[in-house]
């Protein structure tokens, strides 16, 4: 699993290093400024009441839960664009992204949908006062609205990233940020004629920030005189329905995977809730911790997903399977290091949420799992952002199911909540516990399975890989 590296000279690795860094840091920042968006509206939603933050904290869940779902349909955009790159198809680029513009569209509009309809069965099922009931719907209307924005910006981010541009993706996600922060006062407390809008005025200062972030994306794609020979903004093209397919296609393995991933986090945190507020306030400090840190793969895979395919694309078989170890072997030094950041200094990273001493105590304990599973999950994630190049889609998402909810989730239970394992129950710790195991489990299927993909490209491209049928857009 080597993936060639040992008979590959230093130069050509450290420039290929080079070159995932170049694109993966840009689309660091901008990641890094999406999850700060979150922290300011629970931040400025916590100094407005007690049920502001509590409404802003679960229509945030369901928000994002939705986000991410539909953002995986989207990157299928990703590798298309990026073979298509490799192969020198350049007339074709242009096709393919305004079909991808379409493509995001209509996936906006169904995650409003969506949006909509959930929000009588949330009233069915949470039982809270009728006040943080009605500011969570209110929320979750306002981010309804930023469907369309958000997804239309995710295939503007797959044409820029694609084409090796990730700047404007990083600078107009700051921009965002940055005019996120007063729209959200703006609309917490009413100023300027606005309603008052309380905690829930954070989705709708959400919804107008993606739709300044997709706008913004856009005009500068169709100003930048590099991807003007693309022709994004020549003319508009119709929807073609068997190029939507072939995204759906594509997409959908990888919506699931992102929907099972975010999906356990999501649901541990509900099955520790009656282990009292300590535990979940530590666990909490200690999960978003983590979310912080995940950024690094995270980056690193988006990259690999472009290098990967654009090597693909050009016929360079070798050449993304050496790329592709490359990025592995980078996530693990990023992971090494940071797992030793978190041994040293894990109080101290608990002190930045709390000054509650057990609290403290608790979360340090729970930061030594983040610590122990971070090179693991490095692993799973940069080997997920590889396949996605492959175009390798199906087998990733049953390996994340099989991991995530039935080692991770399902031993959970069985180590934190039962006593048919061990006795007396793990409590928090089963939890954690089983998600060292199901991230070390997605690790090693993953890395094996793109390791034997990778080798029988070298030989049988044709027959090797599970990639959908030859786009036919019309030019």
């Amino acid at each position: 699993m080597h993936f060639d590296l040992n008979r590959t000279p230093s130069a050509r690795l450290f420039a290929d290093a080079r070159q995932i860094i170049h694109l993966a840091l840009p689309m660091m920042v901008a990641q890094t400024a999406q999850v700060a968006t979150g922290f300011v509206d629970a931040a400025m939603s916590g100094h407005v009441s007690t049920e502001d933050l509590a409404a802003v904290s679960i229509g945030s869940s369901i928000f994002l839960t939705t986000y991410v779902t539909l953002m995986g349909l989207v990157t299928a955009l990703n590798p298309i664009l990026s073979h298509l790159l490799g192969a020198g198809e350049h007339e074709r680029i242009g096709a393919v992204g305004r079909q991808g513009l379409w493509f995001g569209l209509i996936i906006g509009l169904i995650g409003t949908a969506l949006l909509f309809a959930v929000q009588p069965l949330l009233r069915s099922v949470l039982h809270l006062p009728a006040a943080v009931e009605d500011k969570t719907m209110l929320f979750i209307t306002g981010t309804a609205l930023a469907m369309p924005a958000a997804m239309v910006h995710r295939a503007l981010h797959a044409f820029a990233a694609s084409l090796n541009r990730p700047r404007p993706i990083m600078v107009m996600s700051i921009a965002a940020l940055l005019l996120n922060i007063p729209l959200n006062y703006i609309l917490i407390h009413g100023l300027f004629g606005m309603p008052r809008l309380g905690g829930a005025g954070c989705g709708w200062a959400t919804a107008a920030a993606f739709w300044f972030n997709a706008a913004a994306l856009f005009c500068y794609i169709a100003a930048n005189r590099h991807f003007r020979p693309y022709g994004l903004t020549r003319r508009v093209d119709r929807p073609d329905w068997r190029a939507l397919r072939e995204f759906l296609h594509l997409g959908l393995p990888i919506g699931l995977s992102f929907f099972v991933e975010i999906s356990l986090f999501a649901f541990i945190a509900l099955l520790i809730a009656p282990l009292g507020a300590l535990t979940v306030a530590s666990h909490q400090a200690a999960m978003n911790f983590s979310s912080i840190i995940y950024m690094v793969p995270q980056s690193i895979s988006s990259a690999l997903t472009v290098l990967v395919g654009q090597r693909l694309g050009a016929d360079d078989a070798r050449g993304a399977r050496r790329i592709t170890g490359v990025g592995i072997a980078l996530g693990l030094m990023g992971g090494v290091l940071i797992m030793l950041a978190i041994f040293l200094w894990r109080s101290d990273i608990i002190r930045l949420y709390t000054d509650d001493p057990r609290l403290i105590e608790l979360g340090a304990s729970l930061l030594l799992f983040a610590a122990v599973y971070q090179l693991t999950d490095s692993t799973q994630t940069i080997a997920s952002g590889a396949l996605r190049g492959y175009k390798l889609t199906r087998v990733p998402m049953l390996i994340h199911v099989t991991a995530f909810w039935g080692v991770g989730l399902a031993l959970g239970v069985l180590l934190g909540r039962t006593d048919w394992l061990v006795a007396p129950p793990m409590g928090v710790y089963g939890f954690w516990t089983a998600l060292v195991i199901s991230l070390s489990a997605a690790a090693l299927l993953l890395i094996s399975y793109l390791a034997r993909q990778s080798r029988l490209r070298l030989t049988a491209p044709s027959s090797a890989l599970e990639s959908p049928r030859e786009l036919d857009v019309h030019r």
